[in-house]
């Protein structure tokens, strides 16, 4: 349960980091990539394991981490363009509802339990992220033309979260999870660096120092939110599908709350009544535990 809590902790601070990007006017992309690398260190320093870079290659799980942290930041990117043709609140909704694919992959490919509470959780579950991420009063306006869109920010952010519970079931050892992690995001950040590349050739790069000290204070909360993820699925406290409800709804929750009290963020009605249905969908998945 440590590990759940602090797997919430770390992506609500990425959350309030990425506000803080809006305000002191930090590019994006720029700080990603120094968040990736930086990520990436942090998986080395938590390595407690003898380090041999060039057997990393023959794990069983190098090629997958590459091509997921690729998809990492490709993910990004479509999340970037998606809010310039249908708004932030569009993204956010697609991002935070994503979590119905693990769910259901943990229900049917691994068979896990569904009773009646849990049931019951992951739809007020569901109905507590819409309402919590939805900060208009008329909804999420929706172009049919960009529809696409948000449609593929949905599947490649469960998809994300898919691949991470299978790869932790198939291939990771408790031990194996920072050297794993690192690898991941270096891939992201060897991809971000080739972008970058791309933009310092057309001119179009400026480096500041302020988008490194962002990637910097972006990049440890992000490393730690994946390990300590992994860590929860790796434990015997709820299966993937409660795991992956609990987390979601407790970073809409606590994501809430932290826009309240940091940035002084004003909720509708609909926000507070997602809050409760939130902390609801937590209580119900735990009584399904026992």
């Amino acid at each position: 349960m440590i590990a759940l809590i602090l797997s919430i902790a770390s992506s609500t601070l990425i959350f309030i980091v990425f506000k803080l990007f809006d305000r002191f006017k930090i590019a994006t992309l720029h700080a990603i990539v120094v968040n990736y690398l930086v990520a990436c260190c942090c998986g080395l320093l938590m390595n407690n394991q003898h380090l041999e870079f060039t057997k990393i290659p023959s794990q069983p799980w190098f090629f997958y981490a590459l091509a997921l942290g690729a998809f990492f930041i490709g993910i990004f990117n479509l999340m970037a363009w998606t809010t310039q043709k249908s708004g932030l609140s569009v993204v956010s909704v697609a991002t935070k509802m994503s979590v119905v694919i693990p769910i259901l992959f943990g229900l049917l490919y691994y068979s896990e339990h569904l009773g009646i509470f849990k049931f019951f959780g992951i739809l007020l579950a569901l109905l507590a992220v819409y309402l919590t991420s939805v900060k208009s009063r008329v909804g999420v306006p929706i172009d049919r033309k960009n529809i696409l869109y948000p449609g593929l920010v949905f599947l490649g952010s469960g998809i994300i979260d898919t691949s991470l519970k299978y790869l932790e079931n198939r291939f990771l050892s408790a031990s194996e999870m920072p050297l794993f992690s690192a690898t991941l995001f270096f891939a992201a950040a060897s991809v971000g660096l080739f972008i970058l590349a791309i933009l310092v050739l057309r001119g179009s790069f400026q480096f500041q120092w302020k988008n490194v000290l962002g990637g910097l204070f972006l990049g440890i909360p992000n490393y730690f939110s994946v390990y300590f993820l992994l860590k929860a699925l790796k434990s015997n406290v709820l299966e993937s599908s409660g795991i992956f409800t609990v987390n979601n709804v407790g970073i809409v929750m606590l994501s809430t709350v932290a826009g309240i009290v940091l940035f002084h963020e004003k909720l509708l009605r609909k926000n507070w009544i997602g809050i409760g249905l939130a902390i609801a969908s937590i209580a119900l998945v735990a009584i399904a535990r026992n």
